[in-house]
């Protein structure tokens, strides 16, 4: 029986060492990719489908440009004093109009009715203080007569008060006789007081009812020259100089005291109503200065007035016109007009575009300098008008970056060309 031969082990580099070698490479590879490499999202993209802008240094014109409308620098409003029937239209919307025309002519017969009261009543007046005047002097007589009477009669008494007085004393009359011209003396004494009394208290109320009486009749007449006024103010009449810019009046329509019915536009001067979005309400406040541009002229306004309500996002504000107005100037016509919000001053800016809606301005895609991939990148943005926005932190002069709408890119960091 033979011994069992020893298999000696076979030194050197085997295959399996080498199998095990490249696996030992394949997992640090996986770990150092895993711990230090990129996990950002990507998007592809092609270059030329995408807006790229370069971040400028220059000077920021803080202005922006809105839409404005031309109006009548005042407008009056035209309200029925009185109440009635359209009968007749004289002047038609947008007719140039002097103050004093008549533009409606309205029918009101209840009108006419009052006016026929108050003066019949007026009439009654008239006619109540002439009688009561007639009166006051019918007794102004009696009164006179009454003094006069009396004074004679006391004239009398007092001399038969004398003669039987005399007489007493000599015993000729009895004393009875003497006492009574006394006592008829006196007594005439005393009504002729009385009747003078009467006479000036009967004079002082004359006085006082007639004053009355005609303050209550010069308040009747007054009240139907109101009546009358009333009258005159069936025909609807311009206030001032200017257009009718509209008028809510038909023949046969019934229109109802302090019922508007239209307006007149004084063309003296012109104002622009503009909206702004209330991303500036404020910054926008009365004294900035704007411009407009029409045919090559440019033309100066000045803010006026800023509404204080925002209505839908936007709130409106009064423009006028400083030194020169451009000519053949119509109401309702639309400017574009450039407002300034503060002095020019020098910035980084890059061009307005669709990401400003996607990021609010608070980040963009940035370039790298093969201009292969763009990355996110935070940042602050400062002031804007219509052609760039101002960058106040973030980006440096000369870098680009991605001003198209983001909408397609997601939620993706990384953009690669």
């Amino acid at each position: 029986m033979g011994m069992d031969k020893v298999i000696e082990k076979k030194k050197g580099i085997q295959k399996k060492h080498i199998f095990w070698s490249l696996g030992i490479l394949l997992v640090s590879f996986l770990i150092v990719k895993l711990i230090f490499g990129d996990h950002s999202s990507v998007f592809r993209t092609e270059k030329d489908k995408l807006s790229v802008s370069s971040v400028e240094d220059g000077i920021f014109n803080d202005y922006i440009t809105v839409i404005g409308q031309v109006e009548p620098i005042t407008t009056i409003f035209l309200d029925a004093v009185e109440g009635g029937t359209v009968e007749e239209r004289f002047i038609e919307e947008g007719a140039i109009v002097k103050k004093g025309d008549v533009i409606l002519r309205l029918e009101n017969r209840q009108l006419y009715q009052t006016i026929l009261n108050s003066e019949a009543a007026l009439a009654e007046k008239e006619n109540y203080l002439r009688n009561t005047r007639i009166n006051f002097e019918s007794e102004l007589i009696q009164s006179k007569r009454n003094i006069l009477d009396s004074d004679y009669k006391l004239t009398r008494k007092k001399r038969t008060y004398n003669q039987y007085e005399s007489l007493y004393k000599e015993a000729l009359i009895s004393k009875e006789d003497y006492l009574q011209s006394k006592e008829d003396f006196e007594y005439e004494g005393h009504l002729l007081t009385i009747n003078k009394l009467k006479a000036k208290n009967d004079s002082m109320l004359r006085a006082t009812s007639m004053i009355t009486l005609e303050t209550d009749l010069g308040k009747m007449r007054q009240m139907l020259d109101l009546v009358h006024e009333r009258l005159g103010d069936l025909n609807v009449k311009v206030p001032v100089d200017g257009q009718l810019g509209m008028l809510d009046a038909e023949i046969g329509q019934s229109i109802n005291g302090g019922q508007r019915i239209g307006q007149i536009n004084v063309l003296n001067n012109f104002k622009v109503n503009a909206k702004i979005d209330e991303h500036y309400i404020d910054r926008v406040v009365r004294g900035l200065t704007a411009s407009l541009d029409r045919n090559g002229t440019n033309f100066n306004l000045t803010v006026k007035k800023v509404y204080p309500d925002v209505r839908e996002g936007q709130f409106k504000i009064d423009l006028v016109f400083e030194g020169q107005t451009p000519e053949n100037v119509r109401t309702g016509q639309t400017y574009h007009v450039k407002l300034e919000l503060g002095e020019s001053q020098k910035a980084l800016m890059i061009p307005r575009g669709g990401f400003f809606q996607s990021t609010g301005g608070q980040w963009v895609f940035v370039l790298n300098d093969a201009e292969t991939e763009a990355v996110k990148r935070q940042i602050k943005i400062g002031k804007q008008n219509p052609q760039y926005y101002e960058v106040l932190e973030g980006l440096q002069a000369g870098e680009k970056v991605i001003t198209s709408g983001y909408e397609m890119f997601g939620t993706n960091d990384r953009i690669v060309f």
